[in-house]
This record gives structure tokens, sequence and C-alpha cells, in this order.
């Protein structure tokens, strides 16, 4: 950002959909009161928005993102925002992951029919989600309360998918919480699905804020928007991620919370799921220790907790895992 253009508009790269716009209009108005600069938007549509697969045929990871980090790359926009669920866990050597801002409620929620929630749906009830994490974690659920649900695969928009409901195809649907509250729709949610039954997917309700390394000056001011806590959160949800080898169409949901009194964080809770579709077979396990004191702390948290997991049978529960 030298002085030669300090007037000229920040190019900010989103993918198209009502979400994604929402999501980076509220980056860019932060952007231009931070700069004083005004910050345009650039539509870019991705593999993952023009393809009707579903997510886990078309690999998951970085569909929604290779085409924004192309613009970047190729100078046709300055920063771009992704919902940080849908990046990769390895971060490209010549982009800045320049903050993550303070994250959105991670939790998932229940847009059901006639106003019902989980444990008031009749039996054999149609459930849509495109997410295997949440296949996993509502048909354990529903084995718990002893009773039969059928989970269907969907993809879409958040209008698509809560319209599966509302013309009588489905009768709930399953949405993070973060997208109907960026979208002014949360009022539309059933029930809020406590992470002690359903965890998040790693890095659920936080976005990243992306440029290219060379832009320093550019990198330093974004990074003011950066929230710590939520980095920390992020980093190890993702780092166990990683560990586990699986994407982000994988059977894995993760949260790491903070815990502590008065004020005063000192604690970091980290918990992960992983388990079979139809939810015969869930390995779930947490940690908590102090708040870590750098991004190498989160990391190797993350990573510990994997290691247990998969001691304890993880690694037979994910379809796509590496060999």
């Amino acid at each position: 950002m030298n002085d030669t253009n300090a007037t000229a508009p920040l190019r900010l790269g989103t993918r198209r959909s009502k979400l994604a716009m929402a999501q980076s209009g509220m980056v860019a108005e932060s952007v231009r009161r931070l700069t004083g600069r005004p910050v345009e938007l650039v539509e870019i549509t991705t593999y993952g928005d023009v393809s009707r697969e579903a997510l886990a045929q078309i690999g998951g990871t970085g569909v929604f993102v290779s085409a924004l980090r192309d613009a970047l790359l190729a100078g046709e926009i300055d920063f771009a925002v992704h919902s940080l669920k849908d990046l990769p866990t390895s971060q490209p050597d010549d982009l800045a992951l320049a903050a993550i801002p303070l994250r959105e409620d991670p939790r998932d929620v229940l847009v059901a029919r006639d106003g019902l929630t989980f444990e008031t749906l009749p039996e054999g009830s149609r459930i849509g989600t495109g997410s295997p994490r949440r296949m996993a974690q509502l048909n354990a659920w529903a084995r718990a309360l002893g009773r039969r649900i059928e989970t269907v695969p969907i993809r879409g928009n958040i209008d698509t998918r809560v319209g599966f409901v509302t013309n009588g195809d489905l009768d709930a649907v399953v949405l993070a919480a973060a997208g109907l509250n960026r979208i002014g729709r949360i009022g539309e949610a059933t029930q809020f699905l406590s992470p002690d039954t359903v965890l998040p997917a790693p890095g659920q309700g936080a976005l990243a804020i992306e440029c290219a390394v060379t832009n320093a000056p550019l990198a330093a001011t974004l990074a003011e928007l950066d929230d710590p806590h939520t980095r920390l959160a992020v980093t190890a949800e993702r780092s166990l991620l990683a560990a586990l080898e699986a994407g982000c169409s994988a059977p894995v949901g993760a949260l790491a919370d903070f815990r502590g009194d008065e004020g005063a964080v000192t604690e970091m809770r980290l918990r992960g799921v992983v388990g079979t579709t139809d939810g015969s077979t869930l390995v779930q396990l947490s940690t908590t220790g102090p708040v870590p004191a750098s991004h190498q702390d989160a990391l190797a948290l993350g990573r510990a907790l994997a290691a247990e997991m998969l001691d304890k049978g993880a690694a037979g529960l994910m379809g796509e895992r590496a060999l």
C-alpha cells in the first residue's frame, strides 16, 4: 500500500453467494474504516459454486478457495475473504493468512418444519445435510435416543436448503448458525445444536482474510482485524484435522473454546470427533490445558489430540484418509 495509490480502491475477492457477499461486505467495511480507502467487491466463481456434485465427490478441500487464490496471485484482487472451514489445512508459501477476525457462533442449527426440535421430530424423519460430519453425529444422536432418522445428502445455498423444508421435501436441514446470523435469518432456526451433541466443523464460524505475502503493507494493515483467541482456537482445530489427514468433507468435528473466571481466560479445551456416517461408531475425545502461548503450541495441542483419537481407532472411520 504505497503512497502513490493510497486513494485507489482495494479489490476484495469474494464468492458470489449471498452469504459470501454478506461476509465480504462486513470485512470490506472494517477495512474501509482501517485504511480510509474505498473497497470494491470483485465477484469470483469457484468450482465448488458451479459443480452440482456432492462435496465429498469433488474432493471437498479447497473447491471454494482455489479460484480466489489464483486471482490473488495473478494480481486481479488485493485480498480475499474465505469461510475458514473451506480452507485446506496447509497454507501456501506465497499467500499470507493476514487476519482471522472474531469468530461468529460456531454451532450448527436445526431448521425444522412446524418449529420442531431434533428430539421432537417424528420417527423416520428426513434430515438434509451435505456434511458427512453432521450425518455421523446426527445418526449417533438418533441411536442414543432409540430413534431412526434418514440423513439426505443435499447441496446448495441457504435459500435452497431451507427451501427443502418449506416445500415439504425434507423434515429438517442442519446449517451453520454463523451463516444464518450473517444474512439476518437466524430466527428461522428451530434449535441450536449443543457442541456436546454435535461438534462443528474445524474453523466453523470463523473467516480468513488472505493476501499475497509480497504485499507486506496490506498484510500488516489487515492484521489489525485479527482476533488472537480465535486464531489460537482454529489453529488447534485445523491442526487436529490435518493430523487426521482428513479433508474438509471428512466426518471430523472439532471445537476449541476458552475457560476462565472474572474475565481472565486461563484454559483452552479442544474437543474432537470422528465417526462413520451411519453413526454406529464415534471416536470422541477432549483435552484441556493452559491457553497456548504460541501458534506452535496450538498446533501441538491439535496434533496430540489427533494422535489419541488415532490410537482409539479414528483412522478406520474416515473414508478419504490418505494411504
